[in-house]
């Protein structure tokens, strides 16, 4: 009885978490850095409210023997670089507008404590889209970050509740 509880615990956080996610990444690309099996990743993430825009998220993904060997076993680097690209016509839905933006991918660095997001601003005066790769600690943030633009002037843009003034 207490298996099939903790079973069903499992399952409904599980999915929790995949409900919870702003965006999906598929991994596109994985490139060997060294011999004790240290990756950089490459993730594809399209923008779950604007259509046509593709974000390419890269990332440091440490082995298990890079782990061992130096400590640290539950945690990745800050490390990370954002390009995004219009790959379609671009449909914007109902975005945030504020200057803080909007989270539109999270994925985890550490078994509970640091997450990789990308955060998308919409920059009204210069009519560009701003997404922004970070990480976000609990206990010390980091600086290190990257940003890729999409402007909008000049292209054809469908916005879904009218472009905003």
């Amino acid at each position: 009885m207490l298996r099939a509880v903790r079973a069903l615990f499992v399952a409904s956080l599980a999915a929790v978490t995949v409900t919870a996610l702003p965006a999906r990444a598929e991994t596109v690309g994985e490139v060997g850095v060294d011999w004790l099996g240290n990756d950089i990743m490459i993730d594809a993430v399209t923008d779950p409210k604007i259509k046509g825009v593709t974000c390419h998220v890269t990332y440091f993904d440490r082995s298990v023997i890079d782990r061992l060997k130096n400590g640290n076993w539950f945690e990745d680097p800050s490390n990370n670089s954002i390009a995004c690209r219009q790959t379609g016509p671009i449909e914007i839905g109902d975005i945030e507008l504020s200057k803080e933006g909007e989270e539109v991918f999270r994925s985890g660095l550490s078994l509970v404590w640091k997450n990789l997001l990308v955060t998308r601003i919409y920059d009204r005066k210069n009519d560009t889209l701003i997404y922004l790769a970070h990480s976000r600690e609990l206990t010390d943030g980091s600086a290190k970050m990257s940003i890729s633009t999409i402007p909008l002037y000049g292209q054809t843009v469908t916005w879904q509740n009218g472009k905003p003034q």
